[in-house]
């Protein structure tokens, strides 16, 4: 049974002044099977940031519906979304949503604290997370006093420490050089490949050809899509690299 299952999205803006309607998802339908690592990608304006935030239950769509391990998101009453989001989403953020007054160890337990758990429990599932993030050294300090790169480690751990259902991820090299970039990318194929489901939103050709599909959103709607089979990350970085090249010009995908 598929895990995400997104189903006729649709997902229209009234303007402000004048009342104009914007149709920033129009028809968008697919499904994420557990333990997959998907990227979307799409040029700005396309829908992707609308999508992001309805699968992270932050809007509601106009139409259709999106479904978590078959829950409807919109059954879900608006006092119960927050602990939904907290125990079945973990989000790895462009900026990191790091609190500055907060130790790196601190940011990580925060949605622990906030679903009231215990500190041996909050320290008992750190422990394995401090090892495979390379973290532990920093555990004690600030946001404002690590680089980048460990910023985005410790917000990883701040996703994975409430063993989420799905992480969302939303332009997570954004913010980093390339260093940083390859180790964070390399880091979510690990955690991929020991069973965590990922759905990424990105720019990024490189970030993309790490993921095991790639969806393509044009005006609102599904494109294309590209699986990942036995190509290497070269491989699938030249198609993906095709596939852009396609959307920007308002021509036809083929295989």
């Amino acid at each position: 049974m598929a895990i995400l299952e997104v189903k006729n999205l649709k997902k229209i803006y009234t303007t402000r002044f004048g009342g104009a309607q914007v149709q920033a998802l129009s028809n968008v339908t697919f499904s994420v099977e557990p333990g997959e690592y998907v990227a979307i990608m799409g040029e700005s304006g396309s829908g992707k940031t609308t999508l992001l935030n309805i699968l992270a239950a932050l809007d509601k769509p106009t139409g259709g519906d999106v479904l978590l391990n078959g829950k409807s998101l919109g059954s879900i009453q608006e006092k119960e979304i927050s602990v939904f989001r907290r125990e079945n989403l973990g989000f790895v953020f462009q900026d990191f949503n790091l609190l500055d007054t907060f130790s790196i160890q601190d940011n990580i337990f925060l949605p622990l604290v906030l679903s009231h758990k215990k500190y041996d429990e909050m320290a008992a599932r750190l422990q394995p997370l401090v090892e495979k993030l390379g973290i532990r050294e920093i555990l004690k300090k600030f946001p404002y006093e690590v680089s980048g790169g460990q910023k985005q480690r410790a917000a990883v751990a701040r996703a994975l420490v409430t063993h989420p259902q799905l992480v969302l991820a939303d332009e997570p090299t954004g913010a980093l050089d390339s260093h940083a970039s390859d180790e964070l990318l390399d880091l979510f194929g690990r955690i991929n490949r020991e069973g965590q489901t990922i759905l990424m939103v990105t720019h990024s050709t490189k970030a993309a050809s790490h993921a095991k599909r790639v969806l393509f959103i044009k005006d609102g709607e599904i494109f294309h899509q590209i699986y990942r089979g036995t190509q290497t990350a070269e491989e699938l970085y030249q198609k993906i690299s095709y596939t852009l090249t396609m959307l920007a010009t308002g021509g036809a995908e083929h295989d």
